[in-house]
């Protein structure tokens, strides 16, 4: 098959990332592989040159052009000041899918799941990944988990359009939402409207901690999953570690108009230069990207090959076992080998097929009508170190007014104002929730209290407006 020419980005990363770049586009180039790359400098020389999220201005212009992004790990530098490339590869070029396939190659990679074969579908730009902190005092720092719908609503359609498109039989949904019922609760409730639009396609949900605890002891058990972006993050190095090693795991990361592949390990400092990493994890990354591109049949051919190198127990230092293995392969050495195989189909492994595939075009997620949105109340965030529970709320009953009134104290989450527990460890940060009796105010009466408490004297170092959205609680309840 004739394809045409397609320009794409290449970074060669730090650490191992030269050696493992360079056998695999030897392997491209071998295979046929119609591409054009255009090489741009990212990682840690970047970092130390003063770009603090490790790519050089100059290099967007590429990426926009080319939209297909095959990189190799970067090291970031220690300290404090440096952003992590990949979170603001994936925000910048909207990519908001990230697709990992484990996949066990029993027996010929040591592994204690021989059959293991999962995809992993993870929400690649929200969640806590979107990188919100601050410092409110002495001893709290905050986290903000943002989890949108219109973010759960295209991850899971992709996860779903994904099992449909490669004929898998079965999605599942991991999610916390016992605990974090808004967060967590909006994207199981589109996973569970979204299946139904799916009736070939079985779909189940797990409280994420089971559901890992499963991953890793019976992992043959699952298909394709699909989770928010921390949960995901875990759990996919998990389930490639225990499929053979975490070096031979490529990922897709997927966005409306551009794409990036990679491996999903580090940049491996500590085995720089000495031609012994394993180059299998971002030629996978590169395999996913010809498929991408169109060139389904030479991804194909790579894939047997690699399977065959694997087959013949030539085997790089990661997954070499003694009386398993039959040859220590260096980077350039197994990339060889791959070359030579090129043209053969593997006897005992599954020979894949990308017949088919393609990029996946979803619709655009339209915004929702707009709720009834009422301001109810707020909680006001106070650092405050001067006593017991009982003193603060006793005295902040009289900073409210007719339309605002304290209803209760948390500290950390827990209930300690009213009738709190004398055992709670309280910190200096104390969440004060004022409340309407009659559920309708304006916004001066909310800025009235902060500005009484401030008068006063305490220390506010945060506000969240509480709000109903069509009458129902756009808030947590806390519960004593």
């Amino acid at each position: 098959m004739t394809h045409p020419i397609v320009p794409i980005t290449v970074a060669y990363g730090d650490g191992i990332g030269p050696e493992i770049m360079q056998a695999t586009l030897k392997v491209l180039e071998a295979a046929g592989a119609q591409i054009a790359p255009e090489t741009i400098e990212i990682g840690e020389k970047v970092y130390l040159s003063g770009q603090t999220n490790g790519i050089q201005a100059s290099s967007w212009g590429s990426l926009r052009r080319t939209k297909v992004f095959l990189k190799a790990p970067i090291t970031t530098p220690q300290g404090g000041g440096y952003k992590s490339l990949n979170v603001s590869m994936r925000k910048a070029l909207g990519l908001y899918a990230n697709i990992r396939p484990c996949i066990s190659y029993a027996p010929f990679v040591k592994t204690k799941h021989p059959i293991m074969d999962l995809v992993i579908v993870r929400e690649n730009e929200e969640d806590l990944y979107a990188g919100i902190e601050h410092r409110q005092t002495e001893d709290v720092y905050q986290c903000l988990k943002l989890i949108t719908r219109p973010g759960c609503e295209r991850i899971v359609r992709y996860a779903f359009e994904y099992a449909k498109q490669q004929n898998r039989k079965r999605v599942t949904c991991f999610v916390k939402d016992n605990i974090m019922k808004l967060t967590d609760g909006l994207f199981h409730q589109i996973f569970k409207d979204i299946a139904a639009e799916y009736p070939e396609i079985q779909h189940d949900s797990m409280i994420v901690d089971i559901g890992a605890a499963r991953v890793a002891d019976t992992p043959e058990d699952f298909d394709v999953l699909v989770m928010p972006n921390l949960y995901g993050d875990i759990i996919s190095d998990v389930a490639a570690q225990i499929a053979g090693s975490v070096g031979m795991a490529g990922s897709a990361n997927i966005g409306d108009q551009c794409a990036m592949f990679e491996a999903i390990h580090g940049s491996a400092p500590d085995i720089s230069g000495k031609n012994i990493a394993n180059p299998s994890a971002l030629l996978h990354g590169a395999i996913q990207m010809l498929s991408h591109i169109g060139q389904n049949d030479i991804a194909e051919k790579i894939h047997c090959a690699w399977l065959v190198t694997l087959e013949q127990g030539l085997h790089t230092a990661d997954i070499y076992k003694q009386g398993q293995s039959n040859t220590l392969l260096g980077t350039v050495e197994f990339a060889d080998a791959v070359i030579a195989n090129l043209g053969q189909s593997p006897k005992q492994l599954k020979a894949p097929s990308y017949e088919g595939s393609k990029p996946l075009k979803l619709p655009v997620v339209s915004y929702k009508k707009p709720c009834k949105k009422e301001l109810v109340g707020i909680d006001i965030f106070l650092q405050w170190q001067d006593g017991i529970p009982k003193k603060l709320g006793d005295t902040l009953v009289n900073y409210g007014t007719a339309q605002l009134n304290l209803k209760l104290i948390t500290n950390r989450g827990v209930k300690v104002w009213p009738e709190g527990f004398p055992e709670t460890y309280c910190v200096d940060h104390w969440r004060c929730r004022f409340m309407s009796p009659t559920m309708q105010l304006s916004f001066d009466e909310v800025l009235n209290v902060q500005s009484r408490l401030h008068e006063a004297g305490f220390d506010v170092v945060k506000t969240e407006n509480l709000y109903n959205f069509n009458n129902e609680p756009g808030y947590a309840a806390v519960h004593g």
